[in-house]
């Protein structure tokens, strides 16, 4: 069965411990930056920054001013376009839920990085030896009965791991329990095709602003997994066309050089 996290906005307190516990089970560095600077530590996700708490500030219809945090990580699609675009098939998904990235094939070439609709995952940019770096559901630990990191570390449960169809039903239930407390969409349900990172929010994502920090609010239901194959199928053709060329080109100038060569004798 494939599990999930449903992440309810409206219990979270913006203390961060699942970003502490992320990186503490990763081994990831710290970041260094100013609450002046950034308003959020760490400022972006990258590739030693697996997920992160994003604050808004929203006045309200009724005039008051309210705070709103959102975890950012990978949604693990059902059918991630990171994957699909993979020459090498160092990112796949698994049938539990997490969408894994395997080093050892990777040859560099960041297709993931541009087929990502959420603009997930990040390079090391800053190594001798670059790899591609995300957040992996915490696979390692779903391996040997445990929850992600994140999950087992948020005070409030915020973030609640689980069967993916039971965390749904769970929102509908708490959707139709408190309508005038939650939005009536889950958002990651039916978005890019269905994610495994689920969502409930009292504010509609695109009054928060959070189109600028990779949560899209105009990705259509059909997964982008379906455009990535769509477009890897032709590489074959292309590569063929491409080479076809450039091989009808040297043989060209060597034919030119050769008439070439004649003439000045």
């Amino acid at each position: 069965m494939s599990k999930g996290m449903l992440i309810d906005t409206t219990r979270c307190i913006g203390c961060r411990s699942c970003q502490i516990a992320c990186k503490s089970w990763n081994c990831l560095p710290s970041v260094q930056t100013t609450f002046t600077e950034t308003g959020s530590n760490p400022r972006y996700l990258s590739s030693n920054t697996f997920t992160r708490i994003i604050f808004r500030e929203v006045v309200r219809p009724e005039g008051e001013i309210g705070w709103y945090f959102v975890k950012r990580q990978c949604m693990h699609c059902n059918d991630p376009a990171c994957a699909s675009v993979c020459p090498v098939g160092a990112l796949r998904k698994n049938e539990n839920g997490p969408v894994t990235y395997d080093d050892s094939r990777c040859i560099g070439c960041r297709y993931c990085l541009m087929a990502c609709p959420f603009q997930i995952p990040k390079f090391q940019w800053e190594s001798a030896v670059p790899f591609v770096r995300k957040c992996t559901f915490c696979a390692d630990r779903l391996a040997i009965g445990l929850s992600p990191s994140c999950a087992a570390t948020c005070p409030t449960q915020a973030i609640l791991f689980g069967e993916k169809s039971d965390l749904l039903k769970d929102a509908r239930q708490r959707i139709k329990g408190r309508p005038g407390k939650y939005v009536p969409q889950v958002y990651g349900e039916k978005t890019a095709g269905g994610t495994s990172m689920l969502y409930l929010t009292s504010v509609p994502f695109d009054q928060l602003g959070l189109e600028s920090v990779g949560f899209r609010t105009d990705l259509a239901d059909v997964p982008y997994g379906l455009r990535g194959r769509e477009w890897m199928s032709k590489v074959p053709f292309i590569a063929m066309v491409a080479g076809g060329l450039a091989l009808g080109l040297t043989k060209f100038n060597e034919r030119r050089n050769r008439v070439q060569a004649t003439k000045e004798e």
